[in-house]
């Protein structure tokens, strides 16, 4: 006999397709309704409540297991392992948790099996043409972000490779060799690479609690910078989500400066914990504001797929630096992503998944405060900020125990009063003594550094 009966299982599902119904046996073993060591109905029973065929059962098992969320054996039927986290008596070492990439814990991801199958069924699947959008996913998209003002232009999108990837096209298109532009500081992990490798002056825009700083920005007005690069949402951020009237002074301040281009990254997209585009420069300045939304860290990497959202004149000379306007995204996966921005099951796996990542943040914050490090993170950031007496040292000490992390200098282009430590909450386990044990490897970094011995 189970654990728990097909009738009550199946009193808490709503969904009757595989990936749905894997999505929502995750909710409930996150939410501790179902526990690890539980053994779960049979196939043919949930299949008989639900309704559904024994091969739809068998697949959302499948999905299951490839979260190593259940195990199947063959006489004990299909148990409950551990929940998907990283820690407990999973967690092996500090080197296979990705603390400097800021990359998602992929047992968090939604399934894309639902939506590249669907996707394959396309009636323009292999047709010989390109969109740079699909109609489906830019309806999508339109949807999520709202309207523009009634009498701007109207707004134009476009798919690329990657947030990484848009970002540069944004960067490219709002400027040529030799321009200065203005980027809040700390700027996206990187992205400092990408004004330099195409010949652009840099003046920093410091934040503080409410955005960047406005008379940093009217100082690199001043000076001609002709782009700004920041990110509304604070998804890296030791301080800020863009507040709504501090988003109207800096447009007073670009209102004297009408060339300049704002781009504005979203790096977290559907995950990012607030709505960053309430209070961005786009509302006030919607004719010469760029927006690059990225999908990865919400459905994966091999999704391939980012947006590109502006007035036309701008996408245009984007896609135009894009293999020369000839380059264009997979429609099989535009058909994906589209899927996933609709559908109810992949929704409430992101919002799952965004209520881990914001846990994860106040256990580390709490963990290394307790340690007694002086750390920072913004309200929405995937970033926390250890500040530390010599920050290369410290991580140089880290990496030999397996610890790789990144230092602050790699995102700031002012020489700043302590050196710093970014570490990405993303992976971190939800496990107090783990987290413990991490602060103390730090604070040990910090206040020792690397020892020289004699052989």
């Amino acid at each position: 006999m189970a654990d728990i009966e097909a009738e009550t299982l199946a009193e808490n599902l709503s969904e009757r397709g595989p990936a749905g119904i894997a999505e929502q046996v995750r909710e409930l073993i996150s939410s501790g309704t179902l526990s690890a060591g539980m053994r779960l109905p049979t196939v043919r029973d949930l299949a008989t409540e639900l309704g559904v065929s024994v091969g739809t059962i068998a697949q959302a098992w499948s999905l299951l297991r490839e979260s190593n969320l259940v195990e199947t054996r063959r006489r004990g039927g299909t148990r409950i392992v551990e929940p998907g986290e990283v820690g407990g008596k999973s967690f092996r070492s500090w080197a296979g948790v990705d603390l400097l990439h800021c990359s998602p814990d992929l047992r968090l991801l939604p399934s894309l099996e639902e939506g590249l199958q669907r996707s394959l069924k396309q009636s323009d699947l292999h047709s010989w043409s390109r969109e740079h959008i699909l109609p489906e996913l830019q309806r999508a998209v339109e949807k999520k972000l709202g309207q523009w003002p009634a009498e701007s232009r109207s707004r134009s999108l476009a798919t690329v490779s990657s947030a990484t990837e848009g970002l540069w096209l944004a960067t490219k298109a709002a400027t040529r060799p030799g321009d200065l532009i203005a980027v809040e500081e700390p700027a996206p992990p990187g992205y400092l690479s990408v004004p330099r490798s195409l010949g652009l002056h840099m003046m920093a825009v410091p934040v503080d609690a409410l955005g960047p700083v406005p008379a940093a920005l009217q100082e690199a007005v001043d000076a001609g910078a002709t782009a700004f690069v920041h990110s509304p949402g604070g998804a890296f951020s030791p301080r800020h989500v863009l507040d709504a009237e501090r988003a109207q002074e800096l447009q007073q301040i670009l209102d004297s400066s009408p060339e300049t281009i704002v781009i504005e990254e979203d790096p977290l997209g559907p995950l990012a914990e607030r709505e960053p585009f309430n209070h961005s420069l786009e509302a006030h300045l919607p004719e010469r504001t760029l927006r690059v939304i990225g999908f990865e860290r919400a459905y994966g990497m091999d999704l391939r797929t980012a947006v590109l959202v502006g007035p036309k004149p701008l996408i245009s000379r984007a896609i135009a630096q894009r293999s020369g306007g000839v380059s264009s995204n997979s429609r099989i996966l535009q058909h994906t992503l589209a899927f996933l921005l609709r559908d109810p099951a992949a929704a409430r796996r992101v919002s799952s998944a965004r209520t881990r990542y914001a846990t994860r943040r106040r256990m580390a914050l709490k963990a290394f405060t307790e340690a007694g490090l002086t750390v920072h993170a913004g309200p929405a950031s995937w970033a926390i900020w250890v500040e530390v007496p010599d920050e290369q040292a410290a991580a140089l000490t880290l990496s030999a125990q397996g610890v790789i992390l990144d230092v602050g200098s790699g995102s700031h282009l002012t020489e700043q009063p302590t050196g710093l430590l970014r570490l990405s909450i993303a992976q971190l386990p939800e496990d107090e003594e783990l987290l413990r044990g991490l602060a103390q490897l730090v604070l040990q970094a910090t206040e020792e550094g690397l020892n020289s011995t004699f052989v």
